[in-house]
């Protein structure tokens, strides 16, 4: 006779195989129409039920996985840790399927971005199961250590997830230009450190010097790699110094963006509206000139374009006065 172990493998093909008929239940019982407007929808009193529900059940599943990981918790309570993981498994693999049969496009939404989330969340504790051997124990944990990727879940509940993600999509090539001025600077910072310590605690390669100027403009401060030299001293005031004031700006640039797309959506269209000429975006809401070369804009805040300064303006009695 097969042994456990021998019939583990075949309960994923068997339980996703009850799942996807419960699932086809669901939708031929209870009705399309409302459990679309209960899983898809947000904005209905049942969708936001489910939704909290939902959530209350991923911060329950992120707990357990993080308490699990105490060995006296995991010793103790061993068993209830795998009928929680299992339980919570089951519940998300229904709610894949079932969103799986809703969508109107099944493939768009499985390599979606939370749909690659809701994937991982429940994959680890069948890939568990096809997985076995002691030499593979360490895969498997590692595998195990995936479904703390259910946090990622709340944030297809949250409506400020959309906005953020939007700004940092808005701001990418600013930060990214951010980032690599980052790099040069730290690898000058630390090229000249190495030069002026010359292996004095700890600076014996340009490397250790990169990594201790990353932990210094950071602020950060290990204090495992420290300047003993009175110009290497001076050298990390004056980095410490520049840590500081480069803090605010990846914080500036996201606030800006963010701010601006605040204001897309509100009609204003001066808020992403280039230039016409150079081609420059993101002036301020009421700009009626591009900021850079002083071209008219397309329109004001208000979609329309401003009255000049010269122009007149109708009279109460119907005839034209010049504007004073």
């Amino acid at each position: 006779m097969p042994t456990l172990p021998l019939l583990e493998p075949l309960l994923v093909p068997l339980l996703l195989g009850g799942l996807l008929a419960v699932a086809l239940a669901l939708v031929r019982v209870v009705g399309r129409p409302w459990l679309e407007r209960t899983i898809l929808e947000t904005d209905t009193p049942s969708g936001k039920a489910f939704d909290a529900l939902l959530m209350l059940a991923i911060a329950l599943s992120v707990l357990a996985v993080v308490l699990e990981s105490d060995p006296l918790l995991r010793q103790h309570w061993a068993g209830t840790f795998l009928r929680l993981e299992w339980g919570f498994t089951l519940l998300f693999s229904l709610e894949y399927l079932l969103r799986l049969r809703l969508v109107a496009e099944p493939r768009r939404y499985a390599t979606s971005f939370f749909g690659l989330v809701d994937l991982l969340a429940i994959l680890p504790t069948y890939l568990g199961l096809l997985i076995g051997g002691g030499q593979l124990f360490l895969v498997v944990r590692v595998l195990r250590l995936l479904r703390v990727f259910r946090v990622l879940k709340l944030g297809a509940y949250l409506q400020e997830a959309e906005l953020l993600w939007s700004a940092l999509i808005a701001a990418r090539r600013k930060i990214t230009v951010f980032l690599l001025a980052m790099v040069t600077l730290v690898i000058l910072i630390g090229a000249f450190m190495y030069v002026i310590e010359a292996g004095n605690d700890g600076f014996g390669s340009i490397p250790v010097a990169i990594y201790w100027a990353c932990v210094t403009i950071t602020t950060v401060g290990y204090g495992d790699v420290a300047p003993v030299t009175p110009l290497g001293r001076f050298m990390a005031s004056v980095v410490m110094l520049i840590g500081y004031s480069i803090i605010a700006v990846p914080t500036g640039i996201l606030s800006a963006e963010i701010g601006l797309s605040v204001l897309r959506p509100t009609g204003h269209p001066q808020a992403g509206t280039p230039c016409p000429a150079c081609g420059l975006a993101d002036h301020q809401v009421d700009a009626r000139h591009c900021r850079h070369c002083g071209t008219a804009l397309t329109g004001n805040a208000l979609g329309e374009n401003p009255p000049s300064r010269d122009e007149p303006t109708p009279a109460a009695d119907g005839g034209a006065e010049p504007q004073r």
